[in-house]
């Protein structure tokens, strides 16, 4: 019987592209093992699954799993498409967020591709499934809409929490190391990046100078609209992306 191992050096880095929609602002991220080139995708979006495919070839990868960080209201998540254009694609979200999906993960989860692997960590507060995926070396953190740059995911809809998302970020994310590369879902402003060290220093909603309660007044005062795509996005991610056939 044959036995292999494999060294991960603290100089290797996964592989990373982040890929943008300007329809949704949202960013997808395309990871890799530089080794095997098993790889995976973060937050697909419906109309742009072709663009990714063609990264994954271009790249000489081979996709292993689709995954999204929670049920997006302002598109509908491409794992469904990706799963039927390209074969043995599966497709992961929290456990918490009572979306279908091949695989439901719980915080403290590994999702590997090759050698390399993201953590699923428990951010709830925008909504209740939301999770965020650290680096396996905390090089960076996938926030999905728990931290935005200098902002953060509403919280008044899908059991959304003011509360529950300070405590998230505050306990959760900026206990990461201060040089940990924050990577949102979204940005309005085609700003690419964070840190945890400037989110914590500047964050004005949710860095450390604000206390929960002047959090929660922030959060109850913002007046937003409602999403446009909410009525159609939610029941299609909640069926991993498939549209309704009614």
């Amino acid at each position: 019987m044959s036995k292999g191992g494999s060294i991960v050096r603290a100089t290797d880095k996964i592989g990373l592209k982040q890929l943008f929609d300007d329809d949704s602002s949202t960013y997808t991220y395309l990871l890799w093992d530089k080794d095997s080139k098993d790889c995976i995708l973060v937050d697909p979006v419906d109309i742009q699954v072709d663009r990714d495919i063609a990264e994954v070839k271009d790249l000489g990868l081979n996709l292993v799993y689709g995954v999204n960080t929670h049920a997006h209201a302002d598109h509908i998540t491409g794992t469904h498409l990706l799963k039927q254009k390209v074969e043995g694609v599966k497709s992961v979200i929290s456990e918490a967020s009572k979306a279908q999906a091949d695989i439901k993960i719980n915080p403290g989860d590994r999702i590997m591709f090759g050698s390399r692997y993201i953590e699923a960590r428990a951010t709830p507060g925008h909504t209740e499934g939301c999770v965020s995926y650290v680096a396996d070396d905390k090089s960076f953190v996938l926030t999905g809409d728990a931290l935005l740059i200098q902002g953060c995911g509403r919280t008044d809809f899908q059991g959304g929490s003011a509360e529950t998302l300070y405590e998230s970020v505050h306990q959760q994310l900026f206990s990461l190391p201060d040089s940990t590369i924050v990577y949102p879902a979204h940005d309005y402003k085609s700003r690419t990046e964070s840190s945890i060290q400037n989110e914590k220093e500047n964050n004005p909603r949710l860095g450390v100078t604000k206390t929960k309660d002047e959090f929660i007044e922030i959060m109850a005062n913002l007046n937003l609209s409602y999403p446009k795509k909410i009525d159609v996005a939610v029941p299609a991610n909640m069926r991993c992306g498939v549209p309704d056939v009614e």
